[in-house]
């Protein structure tokens, strides 16, 4: 047995479209956008902004590449004109001298010491009172962080002879006490976590308090690990800030021995008949090395850490 198709229903032919209507010599409809022209001029489009931050790059860049060949030459050699802008062969002596003037090891450990016990002491510092002004609702909470950000407009050399004597009472003249304990409070640290912390969800804080965390456990195992690109950023700022204090480690340190190495560095100037710019451009160049290993370790998470904000949305 065999079974037919079924036979095709006419179709009832409906309104028609009219076609757009073509602009002469263009080859496209009306109203529709043309292709961008392709060709050899494209490629020179973006040169000048190349060219232009190139030249910025070379501006930040060139006084750090002239530090570090300056480093290598002797006096005489610093000074000539034209400069020199390849390496030398002086960078042993000039260390050598540096070693002999100052103890340049002894120097670097004290402000590896110094700067490590101070950004790590101002870390905890800002990421507990940025929690706490972020995430508790307690009286007199607005008026206090008011209060905090007013002594980002305070100048540092206002707070010179109070800092002075209140340590002087406290007889920690004289010692890395003196030095660290300042710094383990820092303003825009705790400013930077706040708005950091404003922006994350109360439901984690919520899920985990209901598992029965408590705030520390909350803090350690939900905030931290969130935080961390911040927390990254931020140390490689308060790292910077402590690393190049100069003048009060010069008005509470006394002894030579405990000097940082900013302060090491500024005692070479008149020491002696004539300044040894070759020790001091040493010194400059070689501390500049800590800054540099950490930013290379931290880069991903100082990157992700800037971005932060700008892809909130």
């Amino acid at each position: 047995m065999t079974t037919r198709p079924a036979a095709a229903r006419p179709r009832t032919p409906g309104p028609r479209t009219p076609a757009a209507p073509r602009t002469p010599g263009s080859g496209t409809p009306d109203g529709a956008a043309a292709p961008a022209p392709t060709g050899r001029p494209g490629r020179w489009r973006g040169w000048p902004l190349t060219f232009l931050l190139a030249a910025v790059a070379g501006l930040s860049v060139g006084p750090f590449y002239w530090l570090l060949v300056a480093a290598t030459h002797k006096d005489s050699e610093i000074f000539s004109w034209p400069p020199s802008l390849l390496p030398g062969g002086s960078l042993g002596d000039n260390l050598d001298r540096l070693q002999a003037k100052i103890g340049v090891g002894r120097v670097l450990l004290n402000s590896l010491l110094v700067a490590g016990l101070q950004t790590v002491g101002a870390l905890i510092v800002a990421l507990l009172a940025g929690y706490a002004f972020a995430k508790f609702r307690f009286r007199g909470r607005s008026f206090l962080f008011v209060l905090l950000l007013s002594t980002l407009v305070v100048p540092e050399q206002v707070m010179l002879v109070p800092l002075f004597k209140m340590m002087r009472s406290f007889g920690l003249l004289d010692s890395y006490q003196a030095i660290v304990l300042p710094g383990l409070c820092v303003p825009f640290a705790i400013f930077l976590m706040r708005q950091a912390l404003a922006g994350m969800p109360d439901e984690l804080l919520d899920a985990a308090r209901v598992d029965g965390a408590g705030e520390f456990r909350v803090l350690w195992s939900v905030v931290v690990p969130v935080m961390r690109p911040v927390l990254a950023a931020l140390s490689i700022f308060l790292f910077l800030g402590a690393w190049n204090q100069f003048v009060w480690p010069l008005i509470a340190l006394r002894s030579p021995e405990m000097h940082t190495l900013p302060v090491a560095l500024a005692t070479l100037h008149g020491v002696e008949a004539s300044t040894d710019y070759g020790a001091i451009l040493a010194g400059t160049a070689l501390s500049t090395v800590p800054m540099m290993v950490l930013f290379l370790v931290l880069q991903r998470q100082f990157i992700s850490g800037l971005l932060a904000g700008a892809t909130k949305g």
